[in-house]
């Protein structure tokens, strides 16, 4: 049975480019497959659904009715790729919940695929969040995302013994232009006049990656 992936771009510290990493894969995954379905738990302005709200929905994890909501329409192998961008304050909620109602497990039988894109910064915060999920999700693909922009080339000894998924940082001018909520990617490596600029190199490693990413985790298989 083909497998479908359930991306869980998450990190229990601000700042750190969450919701940039989960609109890159988000547009990565449309353009691929023509579809994606993303869901926003995020408290913070501006979040994934101010920039891809034909694509995205806004989710909670508040109490048992909107856990079990959300957890239904994630276990449907449908084919359609999901994105979860986890605001921080979600975030221990939301592995709690998966860890009692067996997300994990349950999901494989069905045929989906959860894989944790997990973005740390140099705290103790983010080394303990790391190590429990690693210790409550065992045969889960989790797979830190080392953002440049945050780590600056120094990966914490927490990960080191792990393969990361690398994000280039981008110049504050760049950061700006797709800060825009109407920004897209797709749009620009479409339209854009000069392959060789480094926006345009920046969305291609990145949509490469993302590719490389789900040949290693062999989906759709």
């Amino acid at each position: 049975m083909p497998r479908t992936p359930v991306y869980i771009v998450s990190s229990p510290r601000p700042d750190v480019g969450k919701t940039l990493i989960s609109r890159v894969l988000s547009e990565f995954l449309l353009l691929q497959n023509g579809n994606v379905l993303a869901f926003d738990i995020n408290l913070r302005e501006p979040s994934l659904l101010d920039y891809l709200p034909r694509t995205t929905e806004t989710a909670a994890i508040d109490d048992t009715r909107a856990q079990m909501a959300l957890m239904d329409r994630l276990i449907i192998n449908d084919g359609v790729s999901k994105v979860i961008d986890l605001g921080l304050h979600a975030f221990d909620d939301f592995f709690r919940v998966v860890d009692e109602i067996g997300f994990m497990k349950e999901a494989i039988r069905h045929g989906i695929e959860p894989v944790v894109l997990f973005i740390p910064d140099a705290t103790r915060t983010s080394s303990n969040a790391w190590t429990m999920l690693r210790k409550t999700f065992p045969g889960s693909p989790l797979i830190p995302v080392d953002n440049e922009h945050v780590l600056h080339g120094e990966t914490p000894k927490d990960f080191t013994s792990v393969r990361p998924l690398r994000i280039a940082a981008l110049p504050a001018f760049l950061r700006s232009i797709v800060q825009r909520q109407t920004f897209s990617f797709t749009h620009y490596l479409r339209t854009a006049q000069d392959s060789s600029a480094e926006l345009h190199q920046w969305t291609r490693a990145n949509y490469t990656k993302f590719r490389n990413l789900e040949a290693r985790l062999k989906l759709y298989e």
